[in-house]
């Protein structure tokens, strides 16, 4: 029985990415990256079966602000957790190395 040769296309995006500027394609996963923590935070949220309303430090508005919020501190975020029964750790590490170090843990 012959073998057939797989042919491993390039993921679309990463073509988009080698012909972009690097410097406008950092800025752009930077964005990316604080997007999606807005994204994560209401997923969260819904995955517990919980509505904006039902967060116990937080009326609806602020919750709806607190989700779409571009940054948010770490003590605000520490409280929004915990209205979900949740708790928060912070890892540090060299970019280059495995080598984690939790920084806080609640």
């Amino acid at each position: 029985m012959a073998k057939t040769k797989v042919i491993k296309k390039p993921h679309p995006l990463s073509e988009l990415d080698a012909r972009m500027n690097p410097e406008v394609l950092a800025r752009a996963k930077k964005l990316a990256q604080k997007e999606s923590l807005n994204i994560r935070l209401a997923i969260l949220r819904e995955k517990y079966g919980l509505k904006q309303s039902d967060l116990e430090n937080f009326t609806q508005t602020a919750v709806s602000k607190l989700e779409n919020r571009k940054d948010i501190r770490i003590s605000t975020l520490i409280d929004y957790l915990d209205s979900l029964g949740m708790g928060l750790e912070i890892t540090a590490y060299p970019r280059n190395s495995s080598k984690k170090e939790v920084l806080l843990k609640i």
